[in-house]
């Protein structure tokens, strides 16, 4: 079980707030390890994965009890909802993002072999890091710069990035070190589950009982894995797919609703702005006015 004294952040330092789910952020290793004496304590991110290279410096990576070195070069992976920290030397510095779940499985599309590696952690040695740090750097540029084009830009990148953890993980055989206890292997299934069902109107029960466990265990290990309900986590991923619809598809309202398993508008429309504080049309209305100011 997770302690509850455990931190659950998007950012190490930062509390949880109510960030969209589709949330991706990239910094330098510096900017918050340097603040913190190098020294990132146990926290969990609960539905972001977080991809780090180091370019310089190293130190060790300690995740569920174990400890992994981190040599100069490293491409570390660190899953979701995974308590982990950071021990770095002084001057350590490259990049790290952090991604939403729901994000990184928009990018991989349809091929799962990218979404392997994210759920075990590790610390691989780039296959290229010239090519590597080139893909980082790429990022952070059109992360702070709000040039046309610049979400397609990223999303291309991260797919990038993707590939090169699948082909590390493919060079070394896999990541040495086994991941998380029954709560975590639980949230996984069920979140891959959740990818095949939440368009449909499948109730918590019938999803446990197609993991072989009951709500409650279910609802043990998203709470202890997640520091959500099962529930919550379900409601997440259906906003943010009606999020992307309503962003990227010409289609109605309602339609979109269909899409999702809302039968009924109007209850579609208030599920959503009981969710997001927004109507869908204006949620839909306020993101494609951000969209034509930053391309």
């Amino acid at each position: 079980m997770l302690d509850l004294e455990i931190p659950l952040c998007f950012l190490y330092g930062d509390p949880i707030s109510d960030v969209e789910m589709d949330f991706l952020h990239i910094e330098p290793i510096r900017e918050r390890s340097g603040a913190h004496d190098w020294i990132i304590g146990e926290h969990s991110h609960p539905d972001h994965v977080q991809i780090l290279l180091v370019e310089r410096g190293g130190g060790r990576y300690l995740v569920e009890g174990q400890e992994l070195a981190v040599p100069e070069g490293s491409l570390i992976l660190v899953p979701a909802g995974l308590v982990h920290g950071f021990e770095f030397s002084a001057g350590t510095d490259g990049w790290v993002i952090n991604a939403a779940t729901g994000y990184l499985r928009a990018v991989a599309g349809q091929d799962a072999r990218l979404l392997a590696p994210l759920s075990r952690p590790a610390v691989y040695p780039p296959e290229d890091g010239e090519g590597a740090a080139a893909l980082f750097r790429g990022c952070y540029r059109e992360y702070v710069w709000s040039a046309p084009g610049r979400r397609a830009a990223i999303r291309g990148l991260v797919l990038q990035m993707l590939v090169a953890l699948m082909r590390a993980a493919a060079e070394t055989g896999g990541p040495s070190l086994a991941a998380g206890d029954r709560d975590y292997a639980l949230v996984c299934r069920f979140r891959e589950a959740l990818e095949e069902g939440f368009r449909t109107q499948r109730t918590i029960a019938e999803y446990a009982g197609a993991l072989g466990v009951t709500p409650h265990r279910l609802n043990q290990a998203c709470r202890a894995r997640a520091g959500k309900s099962p529930s919550a986590l379900l409601h997440d991923r259906t906003i943010v797919e009606a999020k992307r619809y309503l962003v990227y598809l010409d289609r109605s309202v309602a339609e979109i609703g269909f899409e999702l398993g809302f039968e009924d508008p109007a209850y579609f429309s208030r599920y959503f702005t009981r969710r997001t504080g927004q109507t869908p049309g204006g949620y839909r209305k306020a993101m494609l006015a951000g969209r034509s100011r930053a391309g």
